[in-house]
Formats: structure tokens, C-alpha cells, sequence
């Protein structure tokens, strides 16, 4: 298989194989107008196996949403053919507008403009508590 290098853009590195798909779809990835690659299950010598994603445009990611589905996940900015910056992603303290409330007794459910905010509440196991209701978010998958 051959995917041509990026002179200009981004490319998520080290994802988590098996979850390119979910980090295209909640970064909306699809509503770009720029080459999208998606590689998935690629050899790595550090994790076995990795999915990347190389987006042919330099575009501000996500990095909340990022650090929510891949905390291990890295962020490469290209310019002019070489990689000019190379960010880690952290698992974020706090989600706005990434989860939402599936209480229906939460004031979300009522109170439609209310932003969605998810509070990180054990960093170990990854659970995030709506902080409204404090009820626990599922998982991504």
C-alpha cells in the first residue's frame, strides 16, 4: 500500500488501532475539504499495531476530543514536507459539547442551551461525571 507523504498538514500518529473511525467522526473529519487518509492496523515497533490519520491541510484539532478517545495519541504538524511540531495529548479534565447527558432528570434535558460538561472524576480508570447530575458518561467505543 502506498500513501503519498503531506507537505502541508496534520497527522494523528499513534492512535489506538481500531479507533481512527470514532476520532474521524467526532472531529468531523468528513466536513473537510482536503484529503482525508485513514490508515488502520499499521505495524508499529512501539504498540504492535496503530492506526494514523494524515489530513492534507493544517487544521486545529481537537485536542480535548482527542485526549478523551486516545490520550496516547500524538498530534505531528508538517510544514513544507517536515514535521515542524510534535504534540502529546493529555486526558482532559473537563469535556464540553463532546458528551451528553443521558439523565432525563438532568437539567440538560430541559434546559436545551445548557453546554454539556463532563468533569474527569477518576483519572485511573477514565470516568467522567456530568456535572450537573453527576451522572457517569459510557464509553466511547
Amino acid at each position: 500500500m502506498n500513501i503519498d507523504s503531506i507537505k502541508n498538514g496534520t497527522v494523528i500518529d499513534h492512535i489506538t488501532a481500531g479507533k481512527a473511525m470514532t476520532l474521524y467522526r467526532l472531529l468531523k473529519l468528513d466536513s473537510l475539504d482536503c484529503p482525508v487518509a485513514i490508515i488502520q492496523r499499521a505495524t508499529s515497533s512501539k504498540m504492535g499495531s496503530k492506526d494514523i490519520i494524515k489530513i492534507d491541510a493544517s487544521i486545529g484539532v481537537d485536542m480535548d476530543i482527542l485526549g478523551y478517545v486516545d490520550p496516547n495519541a500524538t498530534v505531528n504538524i508538517i510544514r513544507d514536507g517536515e514535521l515542524v511540531e510534535k504534540r502529546k495529548v493529555e486526558l482532559p479534565g473537563e469535556l464540553t459539547n463532546v458528551l451528553f447527558c443521558k439523565n432525563p432528570r438532568c437539567i440538560t434535558s430541559t434546559e436545551q442551551e445548557l453546554p454539556h460538561i463532563f468533569k474527569l472524576t477518576d483519572r485511573e480508570n477514565r470516568v467522567y461525571r456530568c456535572l450537573y447530575c453527576d451522572t457517569r458518561a459510557k464509553k466511547i467505543k
